[in-house]
C-alpha cells in the first residue's frame, strides 16, 4: 500500500493551492488500487478539512507513516520530516540563494525531493504546472493594471471572483480602448494569457502587421522563439541549438517596445538567455506603460522587475529614469506586476487543474516506485544529490 499525505502549505505568503482535490482522493481511492490518501489539517487550504472528510479522506496532523508527500511551495525547514520523499515546487535548480538553507536541510535530512518543475515528457515538455491559471490571473492584472493607470475601463480583482466560471462574466460588456498587447511565450502560461485575451474580444494580428499598422479596435501578438531571438551569425532561430546555446542568440523583441502597450511576459527565462530589453532601451521611444511579468524573474527577461509584490498588491512602478519602485500608475513611471503564487487568486480551479494531470501522468509512476520520468526529477535521493544535479554540490553545502 503506498500511502500519500497532502501536507499542510507552511510557506509566508500562505498558499492556499493543493495537489489534489478532495474528489480526486475519493476517485483515486474507489477507482486505484493499492493507494491510500491522508490529508493533513489545514485552516488555509482552498478545500476545507470537512471537505476531504466528507469524501472519505482521513484528516490528521501526523504524517509520519506516509510513504510520500505531496506540497506545493517550498516546505518550512521546521516542517520537513526527515527520511521522507516530497514532491513540491522547490525553486532550487537555477540555485536560487534564498532557498539554499532549504536544499541544504533536506540534504542534512537525508530526504528525498522530486521538484515538479523538473517532471518532463520525454520530448522535454512540462507535465505539471500551474502555467495556464498563472496566465489567466497574469493577463486579468495586466489588463487590470493599465485600466487603473489610464481610467478608460474598471476590471475588479481575481480572488474577487468565487471562481473561473464567475470571472468571465465579468467580461461581458467591456468595452477596450485601441490598445495594442505583446504577448511572449508559446507554453501553458501563454495560452492562459490568449485565453484571457479571447473573453475580453481582443483580435490577433502577425507580427509584421502589429509593427506597421494602427488600429482602431484592440489587438494582440503573440510572439514565440523565432519571433524573439535570433542566431547573432546566423540570423536563423533553431530551436534546440537556442536552448543549448543561448548566449549565441539575441533579442528581437526591441522593434516591439516601440509600439505596445501592454506587455504581457511568459518566456522561460535563465541567466544565459537573452533579455527581451535591456534598461538602455527604456528611453523616449519606449512606449510599453503596462508589464505584466507573469514568469516573475527579477532582474530577468523584463529587466525592470524589481522583485515579487503579493497577491493583495500586485502592481508596483518603476521610475523611467532611476528605475528604483515608486507609487503604480504615476507618469513618470512604468506599471508592473510580479507575483509569484498567481494562480492562488483562482485555488480550487488551479488545484482541480493540477490535480487531473498528476493523477493522468504521475500517479502510476508513484505507485510502481518508479519511472524515467520520475528519476529525472529527482534532485536528491535519500539525502545524496542525483547524478543530474551534481552542479549542485556546492550549493547544497552551503557555498555561495
Amino acid at each position: 500500500m503506498l500511502t500519500i499525505g497532502l501536507i499542510r502549505e507552511g510557506k509566508v505568503p500562505a498558499d492556499n493551492r493543493v495537489a489534489l482535490t478532495p474528489s480526486q482522493c475519493n476517485w483515486i481511492h474507489k477507482n486505484i488500487s493499492g493507494i491510500k490518501i491522508i490529508a493533513q489539517n489545514s485552516q488555509t487550504r482552498c478545500f476545507t478539512d470537512k471537505e476531504y472528510q466528507l469524501q472519505g479522506i482521513e484528516v490528521k496532523e501526523d504524517l509520519a507513516d506516509c510513504d510520500v508527500l505531496l506540497g506545493i511551495k517550498e516546505v518550512p525547514l521546521d516542517m520537513l520530516i526527515p527520511g521522507k520523499h516530497y514532491f513540491f515546487f522547490s525553486h532550487t535548480k537555477k540555485l536560487q540563494a534564498h532557498n539554499q538553507p532549504l536544499f541544504k536541510t533536506i540534504l542534512d535530512k537525508k530526504i528525498s525531493l522530486s521538484d515538479y518543475e523538473c517532471l518532463e515528457h520525454e520530448d522535454g515538455q512540462r507535465v505539471l504546472g500551474f502555467g495556464f491559471f498563472a496566465g489567466i490571473v497574469g493577463a486579468h492584472n495586466g489588463m487590470m493594471a493599465y485600466g487603473n493607470r489610464t481610467g478608460l475601463y474598471q476590471l475588479g480583482r481575481v480572488h474577487e471572483s468565487k471562481d473561473y466560471r464567475h470571472l468571465i462574466h465579468t467580461y461581458f460588456g467591456l468595452k477596450l480602448p485601441h490598445i495594442k498587447i505583446a504577448i511572449t511565450g508559446s507554453g501553458r502560461v501563454a495560452h492562459g494569457v490568449l485565453e484571457v485575451m479571447n473573453l475580453m474580444g481582443v483580435t490577433e494580428v502577425e507580427p509584421d502587421e502589429y509593427l506597421e499598422r494602427n488600429f482602431t479596435y484592440p489587438v494582440y501578438v503573440q510572439l514565440k522563439g523565432a519571433d524573439l531571438y535570433t542566431h547573432k551569425l546566423a540570423r536563423t532561430y533553431q530551436r534546440a541549438d537556442f536552448h543549448e546555446h543561448p548566449h549565441d542568440y539575441r533579442s528581437r523583441f526591441l522593434p516591439f517596445t516601440h509600439c505596445t502597450d501592454i506587455l504581457m511576459n511568459g518566456v522561460y527565462w535563465e541567466t544565459d538567455i537573452p533579455r527581451l530589453f535591456e534598461l538602455k532601451d527604456v528611453n523616449e521611444a519606449f512606449t510599453i506603460q503596462t508589464i505584466a511579468d507573469i514568469t516573475d524573474d527579477e532582474n530577468g527577461s523584463v529587466p525592470l522587475n524589481l522583485g515579487d509584490q503579493t497577491m493583495q498588491n500586485p502592481i508596483y512602478g518603476v521610475d523611467r529614469n532611476g528605475f528604483h519602485k515608486t507609487a503604480p500608475y504615476i507618469p513618470s513611471s512604468i506599471d508592473l506586476m510580479a507575483v509569484g503564487n498567481l494562480p492562488n487568486e483562482l485555488p480550487r480551479d488551479a488545484s482541480q487543474y493540477f490535480g487531473e494531470q498528476l493523477i493522468k501522468y504521475v500517479l502510476e509512476d508513484l505507485l510502481k516506485g518508479s519511472s524515467p520520468m520520475l528519476e529525472r526529477a529527482t534532485l536528491v535521493k535519500g539525502g545524496v544529490i542525483t547524478e543530474p544535479y551534481q552542479y549542485m554540490q556546492s550549493y547544497g553545502a552551503g557555498k555561495s
